[in-house]
């Protein structure tokens, strides 16, 4: 049986004034997948902002725990050396800094400690090569032009050398087409490990077709109202949000 990573309890989250995430709760143990679904505007992105730490995201009640740890008062950067990734759903381009450069000052900063070119050089290879990835893409300067499917791959890249033990990927199949979808769904698989907890946050069922989880909860008005296994993405796809909100509002996450 695994550790608990990440539980949430009774979470209220406000952005503006405005509250979003009205009461969830949530437990991920160590080499579990689960995916949250949702209709726009149901606080799916609020939340992995909110556990990550974006200061934007105004925490009213609830408690975050991370292994044990009410992480509340902490950080994003101070989550992220602890071992939580988020993964955006828009990935920011930045002209100038190489990929290489980007990922080996990200590495420094988790680890707290300079990696010699040497050894970081052999490491980012390594991941790529695990992640099919050509070697001219270290070279290119970050997002700057990259079509979606690449940005996501980059994503899944940072994932793959960062080694956490949480990861939060929010929307990755947002803008993917088909082709672009399968490699990064087999990034992800690749980096399924009974060590590590993730959630995937999406609006579809598609990335399910390829990321197979292990509970699915789906998040209305921010709210947990139904959990269940990998055929509740199926009842979705069928019934709509509508349909399986209103066949059980009372389910609570595991």
């Amino acid at each position: 049986m695994g550790i608990t990573l990440l539980e949430i309890k009774d979470l209220h989250v406000s952005v503006e004034g405005k509250e979003i995430i009205k009461g969830l709760n949530l437990k991920i143990q160590s080499g579990e997948v689960h995916a949250i679904m949702g209709p726009n505007g149901s606080g799916k992105s609020t939340l992995s902002n909110t556990v990550m730490g974006h200061p934007k995201y105004v925490v009213t009640q609830g408690t975050i725990l991370y292994k044990g740890e009410n992480i509340n008062g902490f950080k994003a950067d101070e989550r992220a050396r602890k071992g939580i990734f988020l993964a955006f759903q828009y990935p920011t381009a930045i002209p100038g800094v190489s990929v290489t450069n980007f990922l080996r000052t990200v590495l420094k900063s988790i680890r707290g400690v300079e990696i010699a070119v040497k050894d970081f050089r052999k490491e980012l290879k390594e991941k790529m090569e695990l992640l099919e990835m050509k070697d001219s893409f270290a070279g290119r300067y970050v997002n700057d032009g990259f079509s979606g499917g690449e940005k996501k791959r980059l994503e899944i890249l940072q994932m793959a050398l960062i080694q956490p033990a949480m990861a939060l990927l929010d929307e990755t199949d947002s803008g993917l087409d088909i082709d672009a979808l399968q490699i990064v769904s087999e990034g992800i698989n690749r980096l399924r490990a009974s060590d590590r907890g993730m959630l995937l946050i999406t609006h579809y069922q598609r990335l399910l077709n390829y990321v197979q989880p292990d509970f699915v909860h789906v998040l209305v008005d921010g709210k947990i109202v139904k959990s269940g296994g990998k055929e509740l993405a199926l009842e979705l796809e069928s019934k709509g949000y509508e349909g399986v909100e209103g066949s059980d509002k009372k389910a609570v996450a595991r």
